[in-house]
């Protein structure tokens, strides 16, 4: 097990990295090595039985405000924008209001700000459906076309039901500008803005729980600038080739748990921005997708910061990538405090990766500072892999080299065919506490020259 220092908070701060938790190191917990008692993610919740109220005894006296009261149709073509507006304003001024869609209605709204604060304890329940416009065709040219469904400095919040959030995203995703559309991946010209289905801005206090959301244009779920976040039981959907169609973003959020969910989507299952610290991501099942990743960090020579991450018991599979680090050349600020547990993956193409050469583009030059990557640990990551990519890719910075890498109890094997690439390191720095599968000869000991002359005892 590895203990950090007060060397690691000098270290921390000297790459400009000033978001730091009350915990300066990683939640270190023991788990099983077990694979088979990873638990499993809950199925969708189930639909409410009750037709009308969602199986749920509610009543407008007590604070309940049903959105069909305020003139909502739910038809499934009516605009029901206006009326879910006046029914927030009201809901909002009561002691946990609860704003109700109901059971067996679909409601259409157009791009909407639900503005607070409200009174504590609000919920937004959603029972029946709620959709956005078909299409960019429909959506009014006097409204962003970045985001859908906003919500705006909000305490105490739950967003939650067995209900269903449609995003409708297909005619999104099929415009020229998307790559997936022209030959060979490649784009075409065009309007290219997709909305984001559901953002949290500048919220604290808030859960998001077992809803059923699909199909979003692009992120599924957005958070920036929020603290204390907690999503459980939410299933997310979309098809494997749909773009950018990440299932929860954070950004400069901290303080997050996202448990016992299933996402499956055509980008990150979830993706980890600068800014955020102390997340918590327990009993996930993620794929198909391009996994769990942190980053992309450090894009145009900006700073970016992410510390204390745990991501354990969760199953990975059908993906691009099982864990990721990525950063682009140019970057500074810092990475540390990460730690993989308990995950297992089913014919995943990169199980194990760190990039700091992360780039979308053939165009990318060399450059010499990077966002430092460091007390990275990879423990009991157990399955198969996909043969056409090493197992385990640790690409790190010429000048700024990864440190503190520790390997324990790993073993991938091919998915199908015989193991024909070894693990990948470049100026990787770690340890090997247990012996590996496949064998890992790459990782250099001890600390690296550069460290050394800045005088930051780290190794």
């Amino acid at each position: 097990m590895v203990h950090y220092t007060v060397s690691f908070l000098v270290l921390y701060i000297s790459f400009g990295c000033f978001s730091i938790s009350s915990q300066a190191r990683v939640k270190h917990k023991h788990h099983s090595p077990l694979l088979s008692q990873i638990s499993q993610p809950p199925s969708p919740p189930p639909e409410p039985s009750d037709p009308t109220t969602g199986g749920t005894s509610y009543n407008s006296s007590t604070g309940v405000f049903d959105v069909r009261k305020f003139g909502a149709v739910g038809d499934g073509i009516t605009d029901d924008t206006e009326a879910f507006k006046t029914a927030w304003d009201m809901a909002c001024l009561f002691e946990s209001g609860v704003l109700l869609v109901p059971y067996s209605y679909s409601f259409v709204i157009q791009s909407t700000i639900f503005t607070g604060p409200c009174q504590s304890g609000f919920v937004f329940q959603v029972d029946g459906t709620l959709m956005l416009p078909d299409g960019p065709d429909l959506w009014p040219d006097s409204n962003s076309k970045h985001q859908w469904l906003i919500f705006y400095r909000i305490n105490e919040i739950s967003l939650q039901g067995g209900g269903l959030i449609d995003g409708r995203g297909k005619k999104w995703w099929d415009l020229p500008c998307k790559p997936h559309k022209g030959a060979n991946r490649t784009t075409l010209s065009g309007p290219c803005d997709s909305p984001i289905a559901i953002r949290f801005f500048m919220c604290t206090g808030l859960t998001v729980k077992g809803l059923r959301i699909k199909n979003s244009p692009q992120f599924h779920f957005r958070f920036d600038s929020c603290r204390n976040v907690h999503i459980e039981s939410i299933h997310i959907t979309a098809p494997a080739l749909s773009p950018n169609t990440d299932g929860i973003h954070i950004e400069n959020t901290n303080n997050v748990e996202i448990y016992n969910s299933v996402i499956s989507n055509g980008d990150d299952c979830v993706s980890i921005g600068s800014g955020c610290y102390d997340v918590d991501i327990r009993n996930l099942t993620c794929g198909p997708g391009h996994g769990i990743s942190i980053g992309s960090l450090g894009n145009h020579n900006t700073r970016a910061c992410v510390s204390n991450v745990t991501v354990r018991d969760t199953v990975i599979k059908q993906s691009d990538n099982g864990v990721r680090i990525k950063t682009w050349q140019g970057g500074h600020g810092a990475v540390s405090g990460i730690m993989f547990s308990n995950v297992h993956m089913e014919n995943v193409r990169n199980p194990i990766m760190i990039d700091q050469f992360y780039c979308l583009s053939k165009d990318c030059s060399n450059q010499t500072s990077a966002v430092f990557v460091s007390d990275i640990i990879y423990m009991n990551i157990k399955g198969t892999y996909d043969i056409r990519a090493p197992p385990m890719h640790f690409a790190c910075s010429d000048s700024v080299p990864c440190t503190n890498i520790t390997l324990s109890d790993i073993e991938l094997l091919p998915a199908i065919g015989e193991m024909v690439l070894d693990p990948f390191c470049w100026n990787a720095y770690g340890d090997l506490q247990t012996l590996t599968i496949p064998p890992v000869s790459c990782l250099l000991e001890g600390c690296p020259q550069s460290i050394l002359e800045n005088n930051m005892d780290h190794c």
